[in-house]
């Protein structure tokens, strides 16, 4: 018989694997991003800029699912390590902007790896790896804002 408090034990938590899980693959990443002088949000938020190119910090923080007070002082380091601007809409000041440089771009070869470089130290099958996405995405899903 089923005590009423199992639903309480770790093992029986969703939350728990999926926070176990990411937290394993990124502090797999550190050490490949460390070359680049990425920590993991900033990686993520290169691959938005590199797929969209100019973008508004408000469609950014969508896209990462981050709120401004996140966003703002990450961009800034971007900005100072040389790979990202941030400037203003001329037509309407309240838009901010972020920018790849040269260099920003430049460093989209040298993350060319990181993917397949990842991709070996999960053990999935590519079925499962599709399946995981699939309802990985599902479960984000909820919280994206369209």
């Amino acid at each position: 018989m089923a005590d009423k408090y199992d639903v309480l034990k770790l093992e029986n938590q969703i939350c728990f694997p999926l926070y176990a899980a990411s937290k394993e693959i990124v502090r797999q990443y550190q050490p490949i991003l460390d070359q680049l002088d990425l920590t993991y949000t900033q990686y993520i938020t290169m691959l938005v800029l590199w797929e969209y190119g100019d973008t508004n910090i408000k469609k950014l923080g969508e896209s990462l699912l981050l709120d401004s007070g996140t966003l703002t002082p990450l961009v800034k380091k971007l900005e100072e390590k040389g790979y990202v601007i941030r400037s203003r809409k001329k037509d309407d000041e309240r838009n901010l902007i972020i920018s790849l440089t040269p260099k920003g771009v430049k460093l989209k070869e040298k993350a060319l790896e990181i993917p397949y470089q990842i991709s070996s130290c999960v053990s999935l099958e590519p079925e499962e790896a599709r399946t995981l996405y699939t309802l990985l995405y599902k479960i984000l899903k909820k919280f994206k804002k369209e």
